[in-house]
Formats: structure tokens, sequence, C-alpha cells
């Protein structure tokens, strides 16, 4: 059985089971939390579509742990203008493993 959910504005395909990393979120280590956001259900042949979201589905994951993204670089640069800009951002998230599915 596999879904698809929406947190921090993206999309993810979940199975349980699986270590996925989300958005930051609230939540302590080791807390058990419930994501009701499921666009999609699918097992086998069978597929529920929300519209636009899956009434009465749920999904049961653990927070493992928060962290931080690797650096991503940014430069800017304007060509015989002697203008040059270094930034960098690194983005928080949260590590969840996916319990249970339940449509």
């Amino acid at each position: 059985m596999y879904a698809v959910i929406k947190t921090g504005g993206k999309q993810y395909r979940v199975v349980a089971g699986e270590k996925i990393k989300v958005e930051q979120i609230p939540a302590e280590v080791g807390a058990e939390i419930t994501l009701d956001q499921i666009l999609m259900v699918g097992e086998g042949e069978s597929v529920k579509v929300g519209a636009p979201l899956v009434v009465g589905a749920k999904i049961t994951a653990r927070v493992i742990a928060h962290g931080r993204h690797p650096k991503v670089k940014i430069f800017k640069m304007r060509r015989r203008k002697h203008y040059q800009k270094h930034q960098g951002h690194r983005q928080n998230y949260t590590e969840l493993e996916i319990g249970s599915i339940s449509a």
C-alpha cells in the first residue's frame, strides 16, 4: 500500500516503513504524528484519488531526527562590472519514518 501526501508545500509518495525528509515540523524526536493531507491512496490495482483529499485516510509517522540539508551555494556575478556576490543556504528538515497507512 502506498500514498501520496502533502506536507510543507511539497508532495511525497510514501510506503509503510519508508524514511523521508520533509520540511521542518515542530515535533519532538520520537513523537508520533498524524499526517491527514492525503491526496491519493493505492493498493495494487485499486486507487483512491481525493478531490482534493481522500476522506478518512490517515498516516501515522514517527519523528526520527531534525537536521539541516547540505549547503546550497549561490553565486551572482555581472561580467565587466566588478560585481560578485557569494551566499549560502542550509534548509532545515525533519526525518520521518512512515508507520501505518489507513484508508
